[in-house]
């Protein structure tokens, strides 16, 4: 039976949720599921904005089906070639012989590599940045968004009622039950962490590329943000777009710390929730802990993104750092983490190396301000070392205040 949202008078939300699946690109946690997005419009030609992925193709096909209503589909706009959003593009070239496919110059061969050799001959049209479509009633234009966050990427913007098709972007994990507008929903409460964990895990590398979309966009007059994933945009959108903003730029949401520690027998634990405790009396409120080993390094990027501070407490482990530490590290240069406050607390029994290494992990990272020079404590914390760990926790203090 199908499952659909009509957004205006000819046009309709065709997607389906996924709350089977348990990990994101088999990588992110998502205990919420995932939606993909997929849209419909009715004009004298009918167009469908991308597909989905494979797992819920058959609510899929049973939704576009029902929309059409007996009438055939013309012309698919493919904003990305990811196969979440392109699973079902052999399956519709099946049911609908006359369809053709929009996309850029680099979607059609991405197109042969995952559907194999289509026969796409006069079946394709091919954009590029700024050129216009006429379906009837709507003219739709294209903006290329290369690396936002794969280099085929375009968005579509309807010029009859200001919608913009904005792929992956401004999107979020989580299912939308049964509600797909922003306004029907709180938003902060259900979806921001899981839209911050999306973007800095999914997009978060491609800051300068999020910045350029975001320059052709205020160039528009949007009423509509229409992403392939999570709710859509009607009202409000200067929120969304001010987050994406914030998070491109690498700066900041909240003054605060982010603590994430690694520990083999609690000790550098403790030394972790001991300075956690001094920096709550000093007046710190946003203070975020983890331990490395159990939290699931989306969460960890997603917080890296949003704090201020960040400290970073880790035992010597085979001479090197802890592993789970140093894994975290990998993606925090990854995924392009800067412009961020960072105090590297080590441990050792022996040869306590790991502040050192750690150290030097930070500063092949861009603009990374470090308050530290190599604190270690051997084995467990000693009470000769309050008085270095408390000048520690008011140098963070005042940073966090200036």
């Amino acid at each position: 039976m199908h499952c659909i949202r009509k957004i205006t008078e000819d046009f309709y939300w065709v997607g389906a949720n996924d709350r089977r699946l348990a990990l994101f690109e088999n990588l992110f946690p998502i205990p919420k599921g995932v939606s993909y997005n997929s849209y419909l419009l009715l004009d004298e030609k009918t167009v469908l904005f991308d597909t989905v992925d494979a797992a819920v193709g058959r609510q899929f096909l049973e939704n576009i089906q029902a929309v059409l209503n007996g009438r055939s589909l013309d012309y698919l706009v493919i904003h990305h070639m990811e196969p979440d959003h392109c699973a079902l593009i052999s399956d519709l070239l099946l049911r609908y012989p006359d369809l053709k496919l929009i996309g850029s110059a680099k979607t059609f061969p991405m197109l042969q590599q995952f559907h194999g050799s289509l026969d796409l001959k006069n079946r394709t049209v091919t954009v590029k940045e700024g050129d216009t479509f006429s379906c009837g009633r709507h003219t739709l234009s294209f903006l290329m968004a290369p690396m936002v966050h794969w280099p085929e990427v375009m968005m579509t913007y309807d010029l009859t009622e200001k919608r913009l098709f904005s792929a992956d972007a401004f999107g979020t994990f989580g299912a939308l039950n049964g509600r797909i507008f922003n306004d029907e929903m709180d938003f902060d409460r259900d979806y921001l962490e899981d839209a911050r964990r999306y973007y800095t895990n999914i997009v978060g590398k491609y800051g300068v590329q999020v910045q350029n979309v975001l320059k052709k966009a205020a160039a528009l007059d949007i009423r509509m943000l229409c992403p392939l994933h999570g709710p859509i945009w009607r009202n409000n959108l200067q929120y969304i777009l001010e987050k994406y903003d914030i998070w491109s730029k690498y700066e900041p949401e909240t003054s605060g710390v982010l603590i994430v520690y690694g520990s083999m027998y609690g000790n550098t634990e403790n030394l972790a929730n001991v300075l956690a405790s001094l920096l709550a009396e000093s007046g710190v409120t946003h203070i975020a802990m983890h331990d490395v080993s159990t939290s699931h390094v989306s969460e960890l990027i997603a917080d890296a993104f949003r704090y201020s501070h960040i400290v970073l407490a880790s035992p010597t482990y085979n001479g090197g750092i802890y592993p789970a530490m140093a894994s975290y590290l990998e993606d925090m240069k990854a995924l392009n983490v800067q412009n961020r406050t960072v105090a590297v607390l080590g441990n050792g029994t022996w040869a306590p190396t790991s502040t050192k290494q750690i150290t030097e992990k930070l500063q092949s990272m861009k603009h990374m301000t470090l308050l530290t020079e190599d604190f270690s404590i051997k084995s467990t914390l000693q009470e000769t070392q309050m008085e270095e760990l408390h000048a520690i926790c008011r140098k963070i203090s005042d940073s966090i205040r200036s």
